[in-house]
């Protein structure tokens, strides 16, 4: 088979509680770090990660999605040993040499996948494993990124199985101005004022939905839907904090959409606690239009 490089995608979740967030850091548990170290364990070689989008210390995912280069012979080599047979056994020699390889690849693909949840820590799963399509990248051929944001107001705070993805809030929150505040804001914009600046990054990006709801659960938990084509740092709780001064009747509806305007980074707005923020999904066009997509986003971003 020699040397060929097989691109996989992988889609996890992890409870960033006990994580500094996603990228790899000297002398910190960090996401990339823990899959990194258990991929170098089983395919013996370092294995660099691409990420739909870094999350920050403290935020979970459920949704995140990311993609490797693995050796195929490496990949093939992690095949329960149980599942090998004679090549008669099940017909496949009645096969193509392809579909033996596809054969092949699905089986290192479910020994990589049974791997990895013996090694990994439990903070973190990676749920599916599949070989990418042509032209895919987890972060440059992304449309679109989903995130929640769970807080509740009741006076016993949160509920104790949801204590770490959502802020026990200790005031009352008006939703319905909240909800009002929220649609001022979506659209293409430089979200200066909403994100902590990076030396050469762009803060224009498109706000496609902000949504308030109230869920139907215990704990009267009202949930902030985000969703964009991507997200500078801490943009999504920036908005939240937004929010929340609004419902909280700190700050006037428009006044969310005023700091957006003045495109200046302001200590008005409080960024909301990691806790409470999960990425929960990611979203990306057809098999055909992945390459297009990502060269698309490679593009400096422009509100011309």
């Amino acid at each position: 088979m020699g040397d060929v490089l097989l691109r996989l995608r992988l889609d996890l979740a992890y409870d960033g509680t006990d994580f500094s967030g996603w990228a790899a850091q000297p002398g910190l548990r960090t996401v990339a770090g823990s899959l990194s170290d258990a991929l170098k364990v089983l395919l013996r070689t370092d294995v660099p990660l691409v990420v739909a989008g870094r999350t920050d210390a403290g935020v979970h995912a459920s949704g995140q999605v990311a993609h490797i280069d693995v050796d195929e012979a490496a990949l093939i080599a992690l095949t329960p040993r149980h599942r090998v047979a004679p090549a008669d056994a099940d017909g496949s020699a009645l096969l193509t040499e392809d579909e033996r390889l596809v054969l092949a690849r699905l089986a290192g693909i479910r020994g990589l996948l049974r791997r990895l949840a013996g090694i990994l820590p439990l903070d973190v799963r990676v749920r599916d494993i599949t070989v990418a399509p042509a032209g895919f990248d987890a972060r440059f051929a992304a449309m679109r990124r989903h995130y929640r944001y769970r807080l509740t107001s009741t006076p016993y705070g949160a509920e104790p199985l949801r204590r770490y993805d959502t802020v026990a809030w200790p005031h009352r929150l008006d939703t319905g101005l909240m909800a009002e505040a929220a649609q001022k804001l979506v659209g293409l914009h430089d979200f200066a004022a909403y994100c902590k600046p990076r030396e050469g990054a762009t803060t224009i990006r498109e706000l496609q939905s902000l949504a308030v709801l109230a869920l139907d659960e215990p704990g009267e938990v009202t949930a902030l839907d985000v969703v964009a084509d991507a997200f500078c740092h801490s943009m999504v709780r920036a908005l939240v904090g937004s929010l929340i001064a609004v419902g909280e009747g700190r700050f006037a509806v428009d006044r969310p959409a005023e700091l957006l305007a003045a495109r200046v980074r302001s200590g008005a707005i409080n960024v909301a606690p990691a806790r409470g923020l999960t990425l929960v999904g990611v979203d990306y066009p057809p098999a055909a239009e992945l390459a297009a997509r990502a060269e698309e986003t490679r593009s400096f971003r422009s509100l011309d």
